[in-house]
């Protein structure tokens, strides 16, 4: 578990730090995210909604998730992604929080703005925040496709999500760079497969 010691060297704790993203990376599950990149892309292909949202740090991920795979995988390519991050707009949450409650800051959204059949990516690294449980369990009893990006032991999310890509870390920031990865990685994976013109692959900006 990283870290175990204090560090007097910054060298040493990035060698270290490294090594732990390393391992992190090295224990995710292919076949989840395998999974995860056939629901988005077919959520793409129908025109489905892509619902996303986090706290603190995951908020931030859930944001830049947005912008990846709205604008990101659009370049280039001739698909209309549909993505929304419930995680961006201040007013909203925090009219929620303070009218209704924090805990249902993802969920109140859910109710107006998704359908059957659309997609929700929950980033949590506990797994166990109040509002991502409520989240998911919106999804679950309303016919949408869940995933979740989790850390630490799961939490509950871990058995609320359809697809689940856990990171077996205890460190916040060694969770969130691989949450991070991982968004980056599923949007330019699916960006890639849409291209019109692969002579592109390394010159367009993403």
């Amino acid at each position: 578990m990283f870290p175990e010691r204090t560090y007097p060297d910054v060298g040493d704790y990035l060698d270290d730090y490294a090594e732990a993203v390393r391992v992190a990376f090295a224990g995710l599950d292919k076949n989840e995210l395998r999974k995860a990149a056939s629901v988005l892309e077919d959520a793409v292909s129908r025109k489905a909604s892509i619902f996303v949202c986090g706290n603190g740090g995951s908020a931030s991920i859930s944001n830049h998730f947005a912008c990846d795979h709205l604008k990101g995988i659009r370049t280039g390519t001739s698909v209309l992604p549909r993505v929304v991050s419930l995680s961006t707009n201040i007013e909203i949450v925090t009219a929620v929080a303070n009218d209704i409650g924090y805990a249902n800051v993802f969920d109140f959204q859910l109710a107006s703005l998704a359908s059957e059949h659309d997609v929700l990516v929950a980033i949590t690294s506990s797994g166990a925040s109040p509002n991502i449980l409520g989240a998911l369990r919106w999804a679950r009893d309303h016919g949408m496709t869940s995933i979740a990006m989790t850390g630490f032991s799961g939490g509950e999310s871990r058995t609320l999500a359809d697809i689940v890509l856990h990171v077996d870390a205890h460190n916040y920031g060694v969770v969130e760079d691989v949450h991070q990865s991982m968004m980056h990685m599923l949007a330019q994976f699916m960006r890639h497969k849409k291209l019109v013109d692969v002579s592109q692959l390394g010159r367009i900006k993403f």
